[in-house]
């Protein structure tokens, strides 16, 4: 892999975390070693019991990814073949896939526009019109900000669903007092490495309140055994790597810092962003300038990324990455114009607000280690960027 060039401001940096980490990570990785217990164990067990604590639940449970976690979530929760569950049509795909995996049927609905997370009210519309029950609900906490969990909960309370969350991106976000991962019937985490909690490759953790569905994850996550060599079911490979997590418990203590220096980062991107006169006069209005990250006043953000709404996004990304800065788009295409979901039945112009979301949102480096002259530069360019499309 080619290096960055020194100059450069990627949009994330992990070898600023692991320095003074090192010896801590170095050594948890070394009792593992001499130990030689690779697959669950001690150090599994206690990840999953700092997590559960750090998460505020009695039960979590690891596996191989977040795309795992997602599925081992719905079915341990009680999604079963042919049913129906709502989520978002703007999330990466293993928000959909995983339904699928399940043998169940997505349904999407429209995201809210100011935090692009799913639209509760677009979510009591579909439950309204759709054919037949719906088993579940699964909203994303989208960029590290919770889901509208008041308006998710009265739906599927009217509607007779449960909620399962996609927290892969929200570790240590919260809606009003609860963790995310704590609100649902389950909660899905990844602990990819670029996550906010990241692993050294792939990772995930499921969480429940629910001690009969924690049970069901930890049989479905090995072949469907409780017993040895005795398999109630078809499940699935997804252990969580010994290594891993001895890496998890030790960056798991440092996250609550992490978490507050990417809040510190994001207002003082807004703050640059507003002195740089670069900010639209109105929400939602790209036409007249930026459109900064909405945060509900519900809910706790931990911006796993900080993502604008940008006029002549593309042009712009193409910009910056002339000078050197790192940019990125989560989410170019939404799910339902994905060639591969065609089947769902889905056409252009279904969903509106995500499709112009896709068109216009762009994540900037966003880490705990980013340096201020760093987030200068940043928005220096942007307002070059912005300058020199006026002249």
């Amino acid at each position: 892999m080619t290096e960055p060039s020194p100059d450069a401001i990627v949009m994330l940096d992990l070898s600023r975390q692991f320095q003074p980490l090192r010896e801590e990570i170095l050594g948890a990785i070394a009792r593992v070693c001499d130990g030689q217990r690779f697959i669950l164990g001690a150090e599994v067990e206690g990840f999953e019991a700092a997590a559960a604590t750090a998460l505020g639940v009695g039960h979590a449970a690891g596996c191989a990814s977040g795309t795992d976690a997602l599925w081992l979530a719905m079915a341990a929760a009680g999604v079963r073949a042919g049913d129906a569950v709502v989520t978002t049509p703007f999330s990466f795909f293993a928000t959909v896939s995983s339904i699928l995996r399940c043998g169940a049927q997505p349904v999407l609905a429209d995201i809210d526009p100011r935090t692009f997370n799913l639209s509760a009210e677009a979510v009591d519309d579909v439950l309204r019109r759709h054919i037949g029950p719906v088993r579940a609900i699964l909203p994303v906490h989208l960029y590290g900000q919770c889901a509208d969990w008041d308006g998710l909960s009265a739906s599927a309370l009217e509607h007779g669903a449960f909620l399962v969350e996609d927290a892969a991106q929200a570790f240590g976000a919260r809606w009003r007092e609860s963790p995310a991962g704590s609100l649902g019937s389950a909660a899905a985490f990844s602990f990819y490495p670029t996550k906010n909690l990241s692993a050294f490759g792939d990772a995930g953790l499921v969480s429940t309140p629910d001690a009969e569905v924690d049970e069901r994850v930890r049989m479905l996550r090995t072949h469907g055994m409780r017993r040895r060599y005795v398999h109630e079911e078809v499940g699935w490979n997804s252990r969580l790597d010994t290594l891993q997590a001895a890496v998890l418990e030790v960056k798991l203590r440092h996250l609550p810092a992490w978490n507050d220096a990417r809040r510190r980062l994001a207002a003082r991107y807004d703050d640059l962003f507003r002195a740089a006169g670069l900010v639209a006069a109105e929400a939602g209005d790209t036409a007249n300038g930026l459109v900064l990250p909405y945060t509900d006043p519900r809910a706790f953000h931990v911006f796993h990324q900080y993502v604008l709404r940008a006029p002549r996004r593309d042009d712009l990304r193409a910009f910056l990455a002339k000078q050197r800065i790192g940019s990125e788009i989560y989410y170019p295409l939404p799910l339902h114009l994905q060639p591969s979901l065609a089947g769902l039945g889905y056409r252009a112009g279904d969903f509106p607000i995500s499709e112009r979301a896709a068109t216009e949102v762009l994540a900037l480096p966003i880490y705990p280690e980013l340096r201020s002259d760093e987030q200068d530069r940043v928005v220096e360019a942007v307002r070059a960027f912005y300058a020199g499309s006026a002249a």
